[in-house]
């Protein structure tokens, strides 16, 4: 068997003989990992205490971490070995010819109606998202958020209360080939059929050492605008949730000194007469992850093929570092407060001017002296 074993190897093996140790993020272990799998970030290997008389096998994105951690373990003296190809490899093994779109969708008619179903839906009306006659790029990354929003306004269409049309866009930014195949084949076994268009944003983004990340989503939102416009869309729609909302509006305030939140639609600024939209605006991240792993559904944190060695994308990125923060922070405070979630986002629906000191409307400054003696 030697340094690397196959997910097929694994397969033959006894649970009971071996520690499956995944060594990447615990956001992207989070985000979804193998069953069974104990997540132990790559720096926190050396103080782990292995479990004795086992096999440790240790498993990263795709198998080049975890061999480099399996041959320093060999050398302490331990019985450790590499998954091959690691968890996109075994991934893709886990989704070949795989036909689950019965199932999700009933999920989401049975199960999941509450917590996600009716919560899209009173978005939708809500915030008036949707409008006869629309024709909405629905824009996939490949993540869960936005698999599901696709399966929701699949679901939209079916009750067919009022006439729009759907185009779910998928754009490659120049994924690796492996990435995209999982891409393809989760909306293939979910039966979304898809529109993939070809750009090179990663390759441009490349040499960019400073907020990287950043530039990328900007050039994508912009290429997402104009291929939509191109197709004759007036909306794009994207997977941000009630979470990202409420983290946006916490980081704002303490890493930006401003109010300020992540809004349900925008106008662009760009494209005439193209809107933005978020349909999961007061869906909980939880639910969401819940829907993933009740349905047996598996996807990868970032498809950038630069991920391994970005350390924009990673826990020690400054962007990321700070929503997670701000994700621990919230957790902290609702143990204390159940109902922190809800009150930091209904700050920004409950703004009272008259009791602050400043505000910015359409680029212009308002001071409460203005008016203080009038």
């Amino acid at each position: 068997m030697g340094i690397e074993i196959t997910a097929a190897e694994l397969a033959e093996l006894s649970p009971d003989s071996y520690t499956l140790i995944d060594i990447r993020s615990s956001s992207a272990f989070d985000y979804g990992h193998i069953n069974g799998a104990v997540c132990v970030p790559m720096p926190e290997l050396s103080e782990y205490s292995f479990p004795e008389g086992k096999k440790i096998v240790l498993c990263c994105k795709n198998g080049t971490n975890s061999l480099t951690a399996a041959e320093e373990l060999t050398e302490r003296g331990l019985d450790a070995c590499s998954l091959a190809e690691g968890y996109v490899g075994w991934l893709r093994q886990v989704m070949e010819n795989r036909q689950i779109t019965e199932q999700v969708e009933l999920s989401l008619r049975k199960k999941f109606k509450k917590s996600i179903w009716c919560k899209f839906t009173k978005a939708i009306n809500e915030y008036q998202l949707v409008q006869p006659g629309d024709k909405i790029a629905v824009c996939i990354s490949g993540g869960k958020d936005s698999m599901l929003m696709a399966k929701l306004f699949q679901e939209l269409k079916r009750h067919d209360k009022f006439p729009f049309e759907v185009v779910f866009l998928v754009m490659d930014p120049g994924y690796s080939p492996e990435n995209r195949r999982i891409i393809e084949e989760n909306a293939k076994s979910m039966s979304i059929p898809v529109t993939i268009f070809d750009s090179t944003i990663f390759d441009s983004v490349f040499n960019i050492e400073k907020n990287p990340c950043y530039i990328c989503a900007r050039m994508r939102r912009g290429y997402l605008y104009s291929k939509a416009k191109e197709l004759g869309c007036n909306k794009i729609a994207l997977g941000h949730h009630f979470d990202d909302v409420i983290e946006t509006i916490l980081m704002g305030m303490l890493y930006g000194g401003q109010v300020q939140t992540m809004m349900p639609k925008l106008h662009s600024t760009n494209f005439e007469g193209m809107e933005l939209i978020r349909p999961l605006y007061l869906v909980r991240e939880a639910d969401i992850k819940h829907w993933r792993d009740y349905n047996g559904l598996y996807f990868i944190q970032c498809a950038c093929k630069f991920t391994e060695n970005c350390s924009s994308c990673s826990e020690n990125g400054q962007s990321e570092s700070k929503r997670l923060e701000v994700k621990n922070l919230i957790a902290e405070l609702k143990k204390i407060n159940p109902q922190v979630e809800k009150n930091i986002f209904r700050s920004v629906e409950n703004v009272n001017l008259s009791t602050i000191i400043a505000y910015k409307e359409h680029g212009n400054v308002h001071h409460f002296l203005d008016t203080y003696d009038g």
